[in-house]
């Protein structure tokens, strides 16, 4: 038996407290599926604004993280909370996984193929909320639920595989994460822009000029290694590229053979955005847009 310990908070992506515990849960936890372990206890932690926000705000927020730890088979151990200018909430989570199952992100293979289960997109829409372009109402429907959605079915089905890598993408974007993968495997990925699955109206707010604070950072990021574009795309695609999410989903790397079992298993468990992205290649440590 192995243990995995794991820590993670967030601002607030949304203004709803309950969404807003959900949501950070879920990262937290999120970690702990990447490498395919099973959580087991977490605590929580917390950073509020007691003398500016009504009690009842807080509650929410712990009561949407605890219904997601439940929702996890975890339990809720406690914590610790101290005052803060802004609210700030995550977990401390601990897991365990056997010893010779520990899924990294650095064992990727040549020949490997890409798949991911959520889209992309979220950060800009987020920001787009809170400054009036985009209805909260569509985030609700369209985007809370998946990425408040837990990654656990997601991992137990695709350890059935020859699983080779695994990562979750989050805050460095899609082609962030990716680098982490090629950087550990030491070889080339390949994406295909046209199989990227998106959130409706992320693209939009590019073009309307929403962005958010990671987008440059995470782009020069990508660009200290070798990046090539052997398609065109408009500033707007790109920057979705770059795009930082929240408990987003997981990056998984394994035999080309198996991809397509693997994307049939995972749709009929509901995770109908699962998709393949692009595979790994011999090459130089990088990453190629197709």
């Amino acid at each position: 038996m192995a243990i995995i310990s794991t820590v993670d908070f967030i601002t607030p992506p949304v203004d709803d407290p309950y969404w807003f515990g959900q949501i950070s849960a879920a990262n937290s936890i999120s970690d702990v599926y990447s490498m395919g372990g099973k959580p087991l206890t977490a605590l929580n932690v917390v950073m509020f604004p007691s003398g500016h926000l009504d009690m009842g705000v807080l509650r929410e927020i712990l009561r949407g993280g605890n219904d997601k730890v439940m929702e996890a088979g975890a339990c809720l151990a406690g914590g610790h909370t101290v005052d803060d200018n802004e609210p700030k909430y995550g977990l401390c989570v601990n897991g365990i996984v056997h010893p010779d199952r520990v899924v990294t992100n650095s064992g990727a293979k040549t020949g490997d193929v890409l798949v991911l289960t959520k889209p992309l997109g979220s950060g800009v829409l987020f920001n787009a909320v809170r400054a009036g372009k985009f209805p909260m109402a569509d985030l609700e429907k369209d985007v809370l639920p998946t990425v408040a959605s837990l990654n656990g079915v997601a991992m137990e089905i695709a350890l059935n595989y020859e699983l080779h890598s695994c990562t979750d993408v989050t805050g460095f974007g899609i082609l962030g994460h990716l680098l982490e993968m090629a950087c550990g495997c030491g070889h080339h990925a390949v994406v295909d822009y046209d199989s990227l699955p998106f959130y409706t109206g992320a693209c939009e707010m590019y073009r309307k000029g929403q962005t958010t604070g990671s987008n440059r950072a995470n782009k020069a990021l990508v660009e200290r290694y070798p990046l090539a574009f052997d398609r065109a795309l408009d500033k707007s695609q790109q920057q979705l590229l770059y795009d930082p999410q929240t408990s987003g989903g997981l990056l998984l790397a394994l035999p080309g053979d198996q991809c397509s079992a693997l994307l049939e298993q995972l749709r009929k468990e509901g995770i109908g955005d699962a998709v393949k992205i692009g595979g790994i290649v011999d090459g130089e440590v990088g990453i190629t847009v197709q």
